[in-house]
């Protein structure tokens, strides 16, 4: 795990999205306007603002804000919690809105491979309330592409499903790279994938039944 910010040290990520968390900031010069609330989270931390939270908010209120244990997205070390910089920020519920800096930082997430991780609207999808302060690193082009959908993570994962080895997703291919998506399903014994020569890629597993591969092809000689 990193450091997201010197001035909040016990706010980490895994590397990769704290390094595309600083390259937006740096865009956007956000200063000190916008500040990491909760970054990665242990079990033991998971517990203890699960069960302070029932303690000091309810059962009900703790259902729609607070993951429980062992299912929050903060254990993976690629959430983060942010909030826009004022003297009093609720560590539950930060104050993210949609407009002034808060509002660049959401139009250039994509581009990094971050995304608003639970959107209004699409709680049935989720199960989690509207949370307009919490992004989920997911990759680039992955999260660029969840946003020209419109798509949540878990319907990312079934939009892709449609997508296999002899019929890919083309998502671009700009600067003498082609970037292609595509599902290969798990086998029950094992799962061979065959990547293309002289090509940078990236195999995720979806946590379900198979894996997504991300593909940089080379393009007239160069990757």
């Amino acid at each position: 795990m990193t450091t997201v910010d010197s001035y909040f040290p016990n706010v980490l990520l895994r590397s990769e999205a704290a390094s595309a968390l600083q390259k937006i900031l740096s865009k956007i010069m956000a200063g000190k306007e916008i500040v990491p609330v909760s970054g990665y989270r242990s079990m033991k931390e998971q517990i203890a603002i699960y069960q302070n939270s029932l303690r000091d908010n309810g059962e009900a209120f703790t259902n729609q804000f607070v993951a429980l244990p062992g299912h929050s997205e903060h254990q993976t070390g690629l959430a983060i919690d942010l909030g826009q910089n004022q003297k009093k920020i609720d560590f539950i519920r930060p104050n993210f809105p949609y407009e002034g800096i808060c509002g660049d930082f959401r139009k250039v997430t994509p581009d990094f491979g971050f995304v608003e991780r639970y959107p209004k609207e699409k709680e049935t999808i989720t199960g989690i309330a509207h949370e307009p302060w919490h992004f989920r690193y997911v990759g680039y082009p992955h999260s660029r592409i969840m946003v020209e959908h419109s798509l949540t993570l878990e319907e990312y994962v079934n939009f892709i499903k449609s997508y296999r080895e002899d019929d890919r997703l083309l998502y671009s291919q700009e600067q003498n790279t082609a970037i292609e998506v595509y599902y290969v399903p798990a086998l029950k014994s094992e799962t061979t994938i065959i990547i293309p020569e002289q090509s940078a890629y990236q195999i995720s597993g979806n946590n379900v039944d198979g894996f997504i591969i991300t593909i940089r092809r080379k393009v007239n000689g160069q990757i």
